[in-house]
């Protein structure tokens, strides 16, 4: 993590390492955060001190959040096909985000890691929705199976006890 890097071994040396390891110059780190090359060589000699919207700015680039993202607490098998997608929500772009769990116990870690992560939401199973909600200071919604889903699981169920009579 950039802005760890920085409080551990100060700015000069983090900048350095960053841009070495994604083989970046100061005027391309320059050009995508709208500084000045100048500007941002000055602040990486220790000539100049960074603006905080800058700071926030260069780590944006080092540590990209996904600042707009919605938890999906489920099993594995339901995520593959939603997890990683992204939408948008009055002109905000949201990736939808799948933590995997199994477990009333993996649902409440995986709750408490979505926001800490910086979820916007958390979306998950109507047998969770209030124990979260009690967790979380974020919005938190319940995903509600619809009736396809029950005929389809009836229909799976009808073809395994007939296995067994």
């Amino acid at each position: 993590m950039f802005l760890q890097r920085i409080v551990r071994d100060g700015l000069k040396p983090a900048l350095e390492y960053e841009l070495e390891r994604r083989g970046m110059t100061i005027r391309e780190l320059a050009k995508q955060i709208n500084v000045s090359p100048a500007t941002l060589y000055k602040i990486s000699c220790g000539k100049r001190d960074p603006r905080l919207s800058t700071l926030i700015a260069i780590s944006e680039v080092f540590d990209p959040s996904d600042e707009h993202s919605i938890a999906i607490i489920s099993a594995k098998f339901l995520l593959d096909e939603i997890a990683g997608k992204k939408i948008e929500i009055d002109g905000v772009l949201y990736a939808l985000k799948g933590y995997n769990a199994h477990t009333l116990d993996e649902c409440i870690v995986c709750a408490v890691r979505a926001e800490k992560d910086g979820a916007s939401g958390i979306i998950c199973a109507p047998i969770l929705t209030s124990l979260i909600e009690k967790l979380v200071d974020i919005p938190v919604v319940q995903v509600r199976p619809d009736e396809e889903s029950y005929r389809a699981a009836i229909d799976m169920m009808t073809r395994q006890l007939s296995k067994n009579v």
